[in-house]
């Protein structure tokens, strides 16, 4: 293997290579960074066993071949050394031994790792594929996320689902994440994605979107699915990123989501910004054992407040539109601030189907975006009162 690169044409491509392998831990051959030489490029690869990155770079070719190394080290090496100092010259030596690098009078030297170490990497499907907005997708992800649950014990719910539904008579996607106390769905319409969707969904697990949220661009992707895996790949073809699909059952959410349409719920409009300010204040009053923001209904206006034994009471007034029978309700305050920042209206709408139940929020232009989120127990205790000021 001997070829010559521009040190920029690749230090992206090694980054993301880098970015999916254990950078200590875990077996030697999922730390490798393999360079391959083919076809007047240079192929960057990697893999942690489940994730899978390959980039293909523009490199002046003398020798083709496969070699691995110790993929952080490379990584790091490389992103020191500078493009205005020339080339780099990357080749194995006589023995097949080492990969040495070269830059003018500077060389190093890595450990060639055991060829056998290497194992296939999944093909593209070449049929059946759609092109996505990556910045759209990016999008879909961060408003899905933060509701899906972290433990992978969790099966199902430690996943985001995609689904094709038939909503009134319209082709839709539909979106979930859900962590057993949150839920976020997102709708859109893209007929593409929708007939390549299987009926029953798809679920990728929460550990691997932060990784192809780093990998993704503003730029057009092209989509692919097998029956175990799901393909991501740059317009120029230059780059393609994979992840497993997960195949548990995902629950039956329509339950809940039905009861914000029951005819006894309260609804609740506020200022999205005014609301998100005023929770930022009542949360320093929040303790480990009190982790809520309570909601009193008065007329035009609802009553937020928090209350701690070490920390004292906070109380704030909002202007609101309020209609419906409940007199008050407990929300988590950390969780109900990171939901309202998902939104974009201005104005945002709680549908309240009971104390203990689940709640909706929506937003006036954030039609496809809905979010449900269930109350706390209010607990009837007073920790600071006038009297003791």
């Amino acid at each position: 293997m001997f070829l010559k690169v521009n040190r920029d044409e690749i230090i992206e491509g090694l980054q993301k290579s880098a970015n999916i392998i254990p950078a200590k831990t875990g077996a030697a051959f999922l730390r490798t960074i393999w360079l391959q030489c083919e076809n007047g490029s240079i192929n960057v690869m990697s893999t942690d066993s489940n994730l899978e990155f390959m980039g293909s770079y523009p490199a002046s070719i003398d020798g083709e071949g496969l070699a691995g190394v110790q993929g952080r080290a490379f990584y790091d090496l490389v992103k020191q050394l500078r493009s205005d100092q020339g080339e780099l010259t990357i080749r194995t030596d006589e023995s097949s031994t080492n990969v040495v690098v070269e830059q003018k009078a500077r060389k190093y030297k890595f450990p060639v790792n055991d060829p056998e170490w290497f194992q296939k990497f999944s093909t593209f499907p070449e049929k059946g594929t759609v092109f996505w907005s990556g910045d759209f997708l990016h999008e879909i992800i961060d408003k899905i996320s933060f509701c899906i649950s972290d433990e992978d014990s969790m099966e199902a719910i430690a996943c985001i689902y995609l689904v094709p539904r038939e909503i009134m008579g319209v082709k839709k996607v539909e979106v979930c994440g859900l962590n057993g106390h949150q839920f976020a769905m997102f709708n859109f319409v893209n007929d593409d994605i929708y007939s390549m969707l299987p009926e029953e969904g798809v679920l990728i697990q929460k550990k691997y979107l932060s990784e192809l949220k780093k990998w993704l661009t503003a730029d057009e992707i092209e989509l692919a699915i097998s029956d175990k895996r799901l393909f991501f790949r740059t317009g120029d073809q230059r780059e393609t990123f994979t992840l497993p699909l997960s195949y548990y059952q995902y629950p039956n959410y329509q339950n809940f989501l039905a009861k914000l349409n029951d005819d006894d719920v309260s609804t609740l409009e506020v200022n999205r910004h005014e609301m998100v300010d005023a929770l930022s204040r009542v949360a320093l009053f929040n303790t480990d054992s009190n982790r809520c923001a309570y909601f009193k209904f008065d007329g035009s206006e609802v009553l937020v407040s928090a209350q701690g034994q070490e920390t004292g009471t906070a109380q704030e007034s909002i202007d609101a539109t309020f209609s419906g029978d409940m007199k008050r309700i407990a929300f988590p305050t950390r969780n109900l601030i990171d939901i309202l920042n998902h939104f974009n209206s201005d104005t945002v709408k709680f549908t309240l189907t009971g104390t203990e139940a689940p709640c909706g929020v929506s937003g006036v232009d954030d039609r496809d975006y809905n979010v449900i989120v269930m109350p706390m127990m209010i607990q009837e205790e007073t920790y600071y009162t006038e009297e003791n000021a």
